[in-house]
C-alpha cells in the first residue's frame, strides 16, 4: 500500500515538471492569426492588374535602366521629313532640298526607373540645286548645305555651312547671294526637325 502511495506521488511530481500553456482567442481580443489559403488563378490575375502599367519591355516589370535603339527610325524619318520642306523662292532664283546625302548619327529611348527619357546627336549634309537669274541669264545652280552634329534640345543653335558646285561663269558676289539665299533653308528646316523630336517624344 506504501509502495503504490509513493509510485503515484511520484507521477503527481513528474506531471508537475510538465506544464504549459494554451492561448484561448477571447471576444475583445486583437485579430485573430491569419489562416494560411491556397491562391487562386483569380487571385493572380486580380493582384498582376492591381500593378500601375510599366514602361519598356515586358521583361522589364522593374523599370530598371533599358536602352532602345532608334537609328533605323529616325534616320529615314529625318529624311523623309527634310525632303518634304520643298522648294523655296527667293529675289532672283529658286531652290529645293533634293536629297539627304549624308544623315549620321544615333537615337534612342531609355527607361529609367519607369520614366522615359529619349535624345538623339545627327549631322547632315543636304543636297540642293536650284535657278537664279544671274544679268539677266537664268543660271543652273547644285551645292550642298552642311549641318554640324546637333543633339536633342539644340535646334535654336543649329548652323548651316553652304558649298556650290564649282561654276567657272559666277562671279564671287553671284556665289555669296545664291549662299546666302540657301541658308534660308534653315527656318524649314528647324521646322522639321521639331517635328522629328515631338515624334521621337511620342514613341
Amino acid at each position: 500500500m506504501a509502495s503504490e502511495e509513493a509510485e503515484k506521488k511520484q507521477e503527481e511530481q513528474q506531471g508537475a515538471s510538465y506544464t504549459y500553456w494554451v492561448r484561448q482567442v477571447k471576444e475583445g481580443d486583437a485579430a485573430p492569426l491569419p489562416v494560411p489559403r491556397k491562391l487562386t488563378p483569380d487571385d493572380i490575375i486580380n493582384d498582376s492588374n492591381s500593378q500601375p502599367p510599366t514602361l519598356g519591355s515586358l521583361w522589364n516589370k522593374a523599370g530598371t535602366w533599358e536602352e532602345k535603339n532608334l537609328n533605323k527610325w529616325a534616320s529615314d524619318r529625318i529624311k523623309e521629313l527634310l525632303i518634304s520642306v520643298g522648294s523655296l523662292e527667293f529675289p532672283a532664283g529658286k531652290a529645293e532640298i533634293s536629297d539627304v546625302s549624308k544623315c549620321v548619327g544615333d537615337a534612342f529611348l531609355v527607361t529609367v526607373r519607369n520614366k522615359k527619357r529619349v535624345g538623339y546627336t545627327y549631322e547632315l549634309t543636304l543636297k540642293v540645286k536650284g535657278e537664279w537669274t544671274i544679268r539677266e541669264e537664268k543660271k543652273t545652280v547644285k551645292g550642298h548645305i552642311d549641318i554640324p552634329e546637333f543633339s536633342f534640345g539644340e535646334l535654336d543653335d543649329l548652323q548651316m555651312e553652304v558649298r556650290l558646285s564649282e561654276e567657272k561663269d559666277l562671279l564671287h558676289q553671284d556665289k555669296s547671294r545664291i549662299s546666302q539665299d540657301l541658308k534660308l533653308f534653315m527656318q524649314p528646316v528647324r521646322e522639321k526637325m521639331l517635328q522629328f523630336e515631338q515624334e521621337l517624344k511620342d514613341r
